[in-house]
């Protein structure tokens, strides 16, 4: 029986790794951000919280050149690197589970070689709690670029508190301006 203890337990579980991510690579010196449906959570809960819903997993962009640094630093920290099926990513190695693992995603290239648009490098915002996180601009690039069922509910979830400014929107190619018309027809 799901209870509301076990959406608790998960939601910490998810936060907690995410701080865990933050404080190794911030101590070891190594940029990164929260991308994702992570980093729509805390845009979102910033705005209205209650219109926030969490994910399934992290996943996080980096400079691939600082790749092996990360791997370092993950496996001092008890995590451990996989490749699994074209994904990189950091698990527990006490629970390598694909679902508990932080996804990482490479800035300035794509993340599937048919994709529209490479990962985004723009400066990341921070939280409250001092979480890098990627801006709306870059998630909502992102979201429109991989456009999977859950990446459409992230653009209704931004665009719900207001955060796809008619900037954001104008910036876009044409391409991803059309997949926001049709994120909206849908509502």
């Amino acid at each position: 029986m799901l209870t509301a203890t076990a959406y608790d337990t998960h939601v910490e579980q998810l936060f907690s790794r995410v701080r865990q991510l933050h404080s190794m690579l911030v101590a070891a010196g190594i940029p990164y951000r929260i991308v994702g449906g992570v980093a729509v959570y805390f845009h979102v809960f910033a705005r209205e919280p209650l219109q926030a819903r969490t994910t399934a997993d992290i996943d996080a962009a980096i400079d691939r050149r600082h790749l092996d640094a990360v791997i370092e630093v993950a496996r001092r920290a008890g995590w451990i690197y996989k490749h699994v099926a074209g994904v990189d990513m950091l698990a527990d190695a006490e629970n390598p589970k694909a679902r508990s693992a932080v996804h990482l995603v490479f800035l300035r290239e794509k993340v599937r070689p048919d994709y529209i648009e490479a990962v985004p490098a723009s400066p990341p915002d921070t939280t409250q709690e001092g979480i890098l996180i990627a801006p709306v601009a870059d998630l909502v690039r992102m979201k429109l670029t991989s456009y999977r069922l859950k990446d459409k509910v992230h653009m209704q979830d931004l665009d719900a508190v207001g955060l796809i400014t008619a900037e954001i929107e104008a910036q876009l190619p044409v391409t991803l301006q059309q997949r926001l018309a049709e994120v909206r027809a849908a509502e």
